[in-house]
């Protein structure tokens, strides 16, 4: 029996061939799977010799969708809930310059504004109101009611005329001046006293209550605020007392005194009794 030498021959088995690993969703794990997470793939190589080469690991980002942001709609002023200063509104559409350097503007809320020349500023807001800004400050404003107020920057004056004709005069100091359409005059200064001038007469009120009257020819009336009078002419000046006494002192200094109880008594220039008639 001749041994030989023995020789080892592997036999061939099959390796056990792994079933391709299917994709679990998350829904079948039981747990929720970030879709920013990575997925990790393995690249598997089989040789003919049976042995398996496993590669390296890449790693592929899934696709995921941006969340698109949508378009934002225009919100309206009423909609944020804040006011809108109308004056903001205003847009120019119109300009019109004329040769003679006028220039003249209209905007969208019917405003007109045109400019002269020399700096004047006229604007006319809503066919209503027109204000007149002049070059030296004054302002001239025209009001729906026709009423015509000029402002004087250099007198610092308020002149407001009324369509009836009656046109008032503002002074700083409070003093005003009213001119009445048939030439009648009224003035009130800052204490309360009041002067009324009409066809050459004269009519002033004290605050004390006492009324000084002045006609054409110059005589005076006084009306004294303890009921007594006092007439001033050019031969006399007369005081008339509440009990009915009347003194009266003339021009040659001569005075004369009657009284209630009818008793007259005369004194001369000296302040001589020349008579005593009782």
């Amino acid at each position: 029996v001749q041994t030989g030498e023995l020789t080892h021959s592997s036999p061939s088995v099959a390796e056990p061939q792994t079933p391709p690993r299917k994709p679990v969703s998350s829904g079948e794990i039981g747990h929720h799977v970030d879709p920013k997470m990575k997925k990790e793939e393995i690249r598997e190589n089989r040789q003919p010799d049976g042995k398996v080469q496993t590669g390296e690991l890449t790693h592929s980002s899934p696709s995921v969708a941006e969340p698109q942001t949508p378009p934002r709609k225009p919100v309206s002023s009423g909609e944020t809930g804040h006011h809108v200063d109308p004056k903001m509104k205003k847009e120019e559409i119109r300009e019109n310059r004329q040769p003679d350097g006028k220039e003249e503007q209209k905007l969208s809320d019917d405003c007109q504004i045109i400019t002269f020349p020399n700096g004047t500023e006229e604007t006319r807001a809503d066919k209503k109101t027109t204000v007149i800004r002049f070059f030296n400050g004054d302002v001239k404003k025209i009001k729906p009611d026709q009423r015509v107020v000029h402002y004087s920057a250099t007198a610092r004056t308020t002149h407001t005329t009324y369509p009836s004709g009656l046109v008032v005069v503002q002074f700083p100091n409070k003093q005003t001046e009213k001119f009445h359409p048939d030439g009648s005059k009224e003035i009130v200064f800052p204490d309360g006293t009041v002067k009324r001038l009409q066809g050459g007469r004269e009519e002033t009120l004290f605050p004390d209550g006492t009324t000084v009257r002045v006609n054409r020819n110059g005589d005076k009336t006084i009306l004294l605020s303890n009921g007594q009078k006092e007439i001033h002419t050019a031969q006399f000046k007369r005081r008339e007392y509440p009990d009915g006494t009347v003194k009266t002192v003339y021009c040659s200094g001569c005075q004369e005194t009657k009284y209630a109880s009818g008793r007259v008594r005369i004194r001369d220039g000296m302040g001589n009794v020349i008579l005593d008639k009782k």
